[in-house]
């Protein structure tokens, strides 16, 4: 039996499927700018409802990647479903139209779909056809009628209804009363178009005759195939009481707020009965067919007639509601009259309006122009007139703005440029409120984040970085560090560190610094000396790793701080051949003789290069004194006969700095009766050109000289002529031998003769031979020149011996080192070291000093271009 049934609804199903497909009802309409669609309740999962890729004009291969999708609230079924590879619109799960839409009347789903990539919103109602899936039932398989056997023919008694959950022309259509000879049936309609029947009596009742009458009530609806529904009715014949309640009227109209509370009143109804005793007592209660709902919302108080709420009621669900209510008096054979009581539900603004963000389109990238749709935002108020009606508003204060795109549906688009690094992120309040009174309003948080792109170069924390660094640094030491900030994020915001191609004294800036390239420290790679650099700029550039990459450079000034790391230089006097430095004081010589000055340079600077004096060992420290200042030897007091003739002499110089550094220098001096003219220690030196400052004085020493070179050629040359001609008579009168030339003796000659100089070196390979020139007796001293021409060069190196005469009274020792004023002695070169660094202009030494100044500057400018050598 119940496999036949299952059948039975299945053909049923199919059939009205087909039918429906056959008349069209399927194919898509528009209306309002949306689309509808019709289908039956009942389908099984996957039938086709429609082609929405087709209807919308949808490109079917980018549905999935467009995101193509049903839009739902939470928690609501999801009846329909959307096939991405086709487009089709097909049934998910089955759909009971009864279970949908409780309420009579069409039945719409009303579907949201959304598409990004651009966003689109499309709104689709599809309709639930109702097919005659339910037969009418009674509420009572059984009912009991009492008669009384004094009713006459035309009597009416009204009978339960059959209920069927279909609507239209599914629902209940008619009754029908099995044949019997006593009672007919009558079917009326409702102001809703509802059907009930009344049994109406034909012929005369007689209880004695017949006590009881059994009839069958058969409930048909109007579908295909016809669906029906019975019940049994039994008449039972009572005595008679002969008067029956009645209303005041048989329908009653009232109308109620939907938030009244529990025990209001709805409506007092009034039923009269002529009979008297307990046939003219009236009880009031619900007929057999009020709906549940109806029970569950409203009771019935039975003595006094008050309709009184029970429930809670709900306008959104149900805006009407429908009594019956029957009153029956309390006597025997008592018959049940009816009314109906319509309650009108009258609307409250109960209802907040619901904000859901259907599709949101976050972060958003901060160069996004106006007018794009961050978010899609759909409200609902069920409430009804203007309780349900919402506008929906942000908050001011952020660049956005609400655009309605359709009824209750808002996209929220940006108004202006966003900026990032101003408002990482916007929280936007959305406000949904109704027209009612009082307004009802709902707020929701939108957070929107804003996505960053490279738009912020890096900026540096200085203008320009000045670092000091203390020279004779140790490499790879760090001397500074530089800092960048980028108020961009994540990668845009990561800087890396260069140093810009470039080149400190011809030599490429990498060689002396580098640079960290994530921390912008920076390191020396080299040891830096004041002496040859004192400061260097660097050009560093901060990058991040944007697309594209921006960069910001800055400059860094980079001192080199003195550290005294060079000791005093003495440049005057001179020591000899490694010897110390002689000079010849005249016994004659008061208090505060100028001895000589003692000169010193050093290559620092500031403090580090001024310079202090001192006698640090003496042969008598009460005879001489050095200036602290300026270095001058002086004598203190005047010569007695027991201060020895030979002084000696330690001066120590000593710089400032720290530690201090210094210098010592070793001075012979020799008293002597007489000062012969002869270059002194002290004595100057002629200036080179490198020498000058000024470039007139460069220009006049060249000149000078030239011309003395020039000069000194022409007197060699003469020389040499004179004695080629002289050659015979020098070697028969004089009686000197042609291969070695030796002053020719006078008359007053010591009996040693005339001795060679000691400062005669042996001639080159290829020297030309030595040339002896006499003087007439009586003359002065005959002297000896030997001229050395080196042939592989083209320099001609001379030197001046000593005249032919006997040691004057000064002079012990030929080996004793020359006074002041005396020239240097044949062969002896001055030996400095050619480590000396070019000496610091920051501090000038005393005028006294610049000339022994002046001659060291000189010769380590010359040194290397030319020698002085004795031949």
């Amino acid at each position: 039996m119940e496999a036949g049934a299952r059948q039975g609804q299945i053909f049923l199903r199919s059939f009205v499927t087909l039918l429906l497909l056959l008349s069209g009802i399927l194919a898509p309409h528009h209306a309002t700018g949306q689309l509808r669609y019709s289908v039956p309740e009942e389908l099984e999962h996957g039938a086709f409802v429609a082609n929405l890729g087709e209807d919308l004009g949808l490109d079917v291969s980018t549905l999935s990647a467009r995101r193509f999708r049903i839009v739902s609230r939470a928690g609501a079924r999801q009846h329909l479903e959307v096939n991405l590879e086709n487009g089709i619109l097909f049934v998910n799960e089955r759909i009971d139209r009864e279970e949908v839409c409780e309420v009579g009347g069409t039945c719409l789903l009303h579907l949201q779909l959304l598409v990004e990539s651009p966003l689109e919103l499309y709104r689709v109602e599809v309709e639930v056809q109702d097919i005659n899936d339910h037969a009418p039932t009674f509420p009572w398989v059984e009912y009991v009628l009492e008669v009384a056997e004094s009713a006459v023919p035309g009597a009416r008694f009204p009978l339960e209804s059959a209920q069927d959950p279909d609507v239209g022309t599914n629902s209940v259509r008619t009754y029908q009363l099995s044949p019997n000879g006593f009672f007919s049936l009558e079917v009326q309609t409702r102001s809703d178009a509802s059907k009930f029947a009344e049994l109406v009596l034909e012929h005369a009742l007689d209880r004695e005759q017949q006590r009881m009458h059994r009839v069958l009530l058969t409930a048909f609806d109007g579908g295909v195939p016809e669906r029906s529904g019975t019940a049994h009715i039994l008449v039972t014949v009572l005595d008679a009481n002969d008067n029956v309640p009645a209303f005041d009227q048989a329908l009653y109209r009232v109308s109620l707020p939907e938030d009244a509370p529990a025990g209001t009143l709805v409506i007092q109804l009034n039923a009269t009965d002529l009979d008297e005793g307990s046939n003219g007592e009236i009880e009031y209660s619900f007929s057999g067919h009020a709906p549940l709902r109806v029970r569950d919302l409203f009771r019935v108080e039975p003595r006094s007639g008050q309709v009184l709420l029970k429930g809670t009621l709900d306008y959104e669900r149900a805006s009407l509601h429908e009594l019956y209510v029957q009153a029956k008096d309390r006597g025997p054979s008592a018959v049940a009259v009816h009314c109906r009581v319509l309650v009108y539900l009258l609307d409250v603004n109960d209802n907040a309006p619901e904000v859901t963000l259907t599709s949101v389109s976050t972060p958003v990238v901060e160069d996004a122009p106006p007018g794009t749709v961050i978010a899609v935002i759909s409200v609902l108020d069920r409430d009804s007139g203007e309780n349900g009606q919402v506008s929906c508003e942000v908050n001011p204060d952020v660049p956005f703005e609400l655009r309605s795109s359709f009824r209750n549906y808002y996209t929220l688009v940006t108004t202006e440029a966003l900026d990032r690094e101003a408002v990482p992120e916007y929280n936007v309040s959305i406000t949904a409120r109704d027209m009612g009174s009082p307004a009802l309003l709902t707020r929701s948080i939108l957070t929107v984040p804003v996505s960053d792109v490279n738009d912020n170069a890096p900026r540096f924390l200085q203008p320009s970085y000045s670092v000091y660094v203390m020279e004779n640094n140790a490499p790879g030491a760090s001397i500074c560090s530089v800092s960048a900030l980028d108020p961009d994020c994540q990668q845009n915001a990561y800087l890396s560190y260069s140093i810009a191609d470039g080149h400190i004294h011809g030599m490429p800036v990498g060689t002396y610094v580098s640079i960290n390239s994530d921390s912008g420290h920076m390191y020396a790679l080299r040891s830096l000396d004041y002496e040859q650099i004192r400061s260097f700029q660097i050009q560093v550039q901060a990058q991040d790793a944007g697309f594209p990459p921006l960069s910001a450079n800055v400059t860094v000034h980079v001192f080199v701080l003195d550290q005294n790391d060079n000791a005093p230089v003495i440049v005057s006097p001179m020591p000899r051949n490694g010897s110390v430095a002689t000079e010849l004081v005249p016994r004659s010589a008061g208090p505060g003789y100028l001895v000589g000055t003692v000169s010193a340079v050093d290559a620092d600077a500031g403090l580090n290069s001024r310079l202090y004096y001192r006698l640090l060992q003496a042969t008598d420290f009460t005879l001489f004194s050095v200036a602290p200042d300026t270095g001058e030897l002086r004598t203190l007091r005047s010569f007695l006969e027991q201060d020895a003739t030979r002084q000696r002499l330690l001066v120590q110089v000593r710089d400032s700095g720290e530690p201090a550094l210094s210098a010592t220098v070793s001075i012979l001096l020799s008293v002597v009766e007489n000062m012969p003219q002869t270059l002194s220690d002290f004595s100057d030196f002629s200036l080179p050109p490198e020498a000058s400052s000024s470039s007139p004085l460069t220009l006049y020493l060249l000149v000078s000289l030239g011309s003395i070179s020039l000069t000194f050629l022409l007197a060699i040359l003469i020389l040499m002529a004179i004695r080629c001609r002289g050659e015979g008579h020098s070697w028969q009168g004089s009686g000197c031998s042609p291969p070695r030339c030796r002053c020719c003796p006078g008359p007053d000659a010591s009996s040693d003769g005339l001795k060679v100089s000691n400062l005669a070196a042996q001639l080159p390979t290829g020297a030309a031979p030595a040339a002896c020139l006499d003087m007439p007796a009586g003359g002065p001293p005959g002297y000896c020149y030997k001229v050395c021409l080196s042939p592989e060069s083209a320099q001609s190196d001379f030197m001046f011996l000593k005249p032919c005469s006997p040691p004057r009274n000064n002079e012990k020792d030929p080996g004793h080192p020359l006074a002041p004023g005396k020239r240097a002695r044949p062969g002896q070169q001055l030996q400095i070291s050619k480590q000396i660094k070019q000496p610091n202009t920051d501090w000038l030494p005393p005028s006294m000093q610049r000339p022994a100044l002046k001659r060291y500057l000189i010769w380590q400018a010359g040194n290397g271009k030319r020698r002085w050598k004795g031949c």
